[in-house]
This record gives structure tokens, C-alpha cells and sequence, in this order.
């Protein structure tokens, strides 16, 4: 566990790198991939050609003797959810990190993006339980707040439910929102609620995963934790048979997950540690932008 004072370093340096990122990178891209709530009337002013002639405002014109048109601007503020998994199989990485320190650099900068569009920004954080609720507010400060917990946070359930996560935001969120879920989704029997919660929000899942969560070095025979139940297994790493069968879990798993988020119109991205998040958070908002997902 850190210390507090190594909990408001890791702030501070996030803060610094994400506001960054938010900034230069992701202020448009963010921008333009998410839709505000609607259409508002802000102004008239004097017809001018090209103007969509549905939108004269003929009261005003037969007062004034000229044709005026109403002008009407998007209602921006949206609502950012973060529901980040902070079961103990995020702790789990090799040579570039552990997948929950990923998933805090992901929240960081999806966070300071919501702050710098003036959009609300809160957060869950969830084991086999909800361990944390931020309600969404917006500001620099609450941002700052929502990294400071999810550094320090510990679970204090044993196991993983994406469920009861997704059936958290669907009671708690009234109004339609746009939700990110930051897991590893080792993890089963969701699908009923991601449909239910994707008829009302605007749900992104970010799938986390190590390189060997994939595939087991051929290593001889090694022991095997299983980080949330604690159970130790030995395996003969050396065997063919037992890589190929490790493999194919994870890509059942893999193909559970992405199986579900497409039956509830969802969208999927998959993030393997040491990845460039960056590359695949832009190429995600551009092909929002241009309509080729969802």
C-alpha cells in the first residue's frame, strides 16, 4: 500500500502528464466524439443566404420589415463515468507495469478531458463490490480528487463483478451518460446488464490486459497464483499442451467479452500494458468522429 506521500507525488506527476495529454491531444478528438444533449436556442440575427429557411424567426421579421434567422448552439455538458475495476488481478503486470497503474494513467487523462470540456466527471470503483462512489461533479479539484482515491483505494472484496457495477451506474445515473469501464474483465455472466445499462448510456469498455495473461513462457515447471482467491497452482510451463490450453482461455475470455459489448451496441477497445494508450484513445475519438463505430 503507499504512503500518502507517495499517493500525492503520483497526483501530482499525473496530474501534470494527463492535463497535458487532455490539452494538446484530446481537447478536439474528445470534443467532437462525444454529442451534448441537444439543440438550444442562443440569438436571432438578420437572414443570411445559405441560412435554413425553416429557421426564420417570422415574428421578429414582420416587426422589423428584414428576414431573421434563429440561431440555436449545442448543449455541450455532458456527464464522464468512470467505473474502473480495482479487483486484485489489476495488480498483476511484468516488464511494463501493472494493468491497474495503466488503467489510473487511462482515468487521469478521460478525466482532465471531461474538466478541460467542462463536462462532469465521476467515478466507481468496484471489486466483486462497489468499493467507491464519486458522484459527478465538475472542476479541477474534483478531478484531482477522483486520481487521489483511485491511487489509494484498496478492495476489499476477493473477486471481480462487472455486473454489479454496470447495475450500480444504470440505478445511480438517471440521466443518459457516457460511461468508460477500465478492467481486465476476467470475469463472466455481465451481458444481462451491459444491455440493459446500454439502452440509456453511451458505455466504452477498456479491456486490460498483460502480455502474460496471454501466453506462459516456456519456463519449466512454476507456480501459479490466482490473485484474487490467493490459491497457488503448480504448471509445467514447459509443456506445449499446457501454453496452447493457457492461451485459449485467454482468448475465450477475449471473445466473451467483446461478444457482449457488441450485442449491447457497446463499444470495445483492447489495451495490452506498454501499448501507447494514447495511439489507441485517438484513433478511437477520430473513428467516433467519423462514424465508424457504433
Amino acid at each position: 500500500m503507499r504512503t500518502r506521500e507517495e499517493i500525492l507525488k503520483k497526483v501530482r506527476e499525473l496530474e501534470i502528464k494527463s492535463k497535458k495529454l487532455a490539452t494538446e491531444l484530446f481537447s478536439g478528438e474528445y470534443h467532437s466524439a462525444f454529442k451534448g444533449k441537444g439543440m438550444s436556442f442562443k440569438e436571432v440575427r438578420e437572414y443570411m443566404p445559405g441560412d435554413d429557411v425553416r429557421f426564420i424567426d417570422w415574428n421578429v421579421s414582420a416587426r422589423i420589415g428584414h428576414p431573421y434567422s434563429k440561431i440555436f448552439e449545442e448543449e455541450r455538458e455532458l456527464t464522464v463515468m468512470l467505473l474502473i475495476d480495482i479487483s486484485r488481478s489489476g495488480l498483476f503486470g511484468t516488464s511494463y507495469g501493472r494493468k491497474r497503474d495503466v488503467a489510473a494513467e487511462i482515468a487521469a487523462v478521460l478525466s482532465f478531458s471531461a474538466v478541460a470540456n467542462a463536462d462532469k466527471v465521476g467515478a466507481v470503483f468496484y471489486s466483486d463490490k462497489i468499493e467507491l462512489y464519486i458522484p459527478p461533479k465538475k472542476g479541477r479539484q474534483h478531478a484531482l480528487f477522483i486520481v487521489r482515491e483511485m491511487l489509494g483505494v484498496e478492495p476489499s472484496g476477493k473477486g471481480t463483478s462487472t455486473a454489479t457495477a454496470i447495475r450500480f451506474l444504470t440505478n445511480a445515473m438517471k440521466q443518459g451518460c457516457i460511461a468508460f469501464v477500465l478492467s481486465d474483465f476476467i470475469d463472466a455472466n455481465y451481458e444481462d446488464a451491459l444491455r440493459v445499462a446500454g439502452k440509456k448510456h453511451d458505455l466504452i469498455g477498456i479491456k486490460l490486459y498483460d502480455r502474460m495473461d496471454k501466453e506462459l513462457p516456456d519456463a519449466g515447471l512454476i507456480q501459479l497464483m490466482d490473485a484474487e482467491t490467493g490459491a497457488l497452482q503448480w504448471v509445467d510451463s514447459g509443456n506445449a499442451y499446457v501454453r496452447r490450453k493457457y492461451e485459449e482461455e485467454f482468448f475465450r475470455i477475449t471473445a466473451y467479452c467483446a461478444a457482449v459489448f457488441k450485442k449491447a451496441n457497446s463499444d470495445l477497445l483492447h489495451l495490452k500494458t506498454g501499448d501507447d494508450y494514447i495511439h489507441v484513445l485517438r484513433r478511437f475519438f477520430k473513428s467516433r468522429v467519423k462514424g465508424s463505430i457504433k
